[in-house]
């Protein structure tokens, strides 16, 4: 009898996350739909290091959990921060990366592209409690601390209501991308509005300053 012999393959990087964050690492087994993601495909294997395969048999999905009273927004915590928690008042500043849950995962904006005259990331901020930004990404700071990183799914409740609320892509074209899927009126009529309203943010709380 012939034998067989198991070889355990290398396991592909899906999604760009910026070069000083945890590295990520996805199943070739995840299949990305033309129409939309899955909430399966943002269950995906997270590395602290530098591994560049993982074995099929030991691979653990990590799990997303509903935060309280947040309307179902989502989270999972890729690092846990140890400074301050902030309270509706204080000045935040974070640094985020924004995905579509529809059109394959497009990133429409990323503050580690907005660069000062040094060159380094300009990290968006804001009042916190002020209302101006998406409702998820405050329910996400909320319960944050400084230094952490956080990933969360946010449900087109708590995503944006109307072209005016922040984080908005400085870019034009972007910001047009983003609200023609979102506030797509055909495609909300056939019901797809929870596909396109959701959004999917990595939050890095970087400071925060009491008024």
């Amino acid at each position: 009898m012939r034998m067989m012999k198991l070889v355990t393959l290398p396991c592909p990087t899906y999604l760009y996350i910026p070069p000083h964050i945890h590295k990520i690492q996805a199943s070739s087994s995840v299949q990305k739909s033309r129409r939309a993601f899955s909430l399966s495909t943002l269950a995906l294997i997270f590395s602290n290091g530098a591994t560049s395969s993982i074995s099929w048999a030991n691979t653990q999905v990590p799990k997303f959990l509903e935060l309280p009273n947040s309307g179902g927004v989502k989270a999972l915590d890729l690092r846990i921060g140890d400074g301050e928690t902030p309270l509706d008042g204080d000045v935040v500043a974070i640094h985020y990366y924004g995905r579509l849950a529809a059109k394959q995962g497009w990133r429409f904006d990323s503050t580690y592209d907005h660069k000062d005259e040094t060159g380094e990331p300009i990290p968006f901020s804001f009042v916190l409690g002020s209302g101006k930004v998406i409702s998820g990404i405050e329910t996400a700071v909320r319960s944050m601390k400084v230094g952490g990183l956080r990933r969360v799914i946010i449900p087109p409740s708590q995503g944006y209501q109307n072209t005016s609320q922040e984080p908005l892509p400085p870019n034009y074209f972007d910001r047009q991308r983003l609200f023609t899927t979102i506030f797509n009126p055909t495609r909300l009529a056939n019901g797809e509005g929870a596909t396109l309203g959701t959004v999917i943010f990595d939050i890095e709380l970087v400071s925060l300053r009491h008024l």
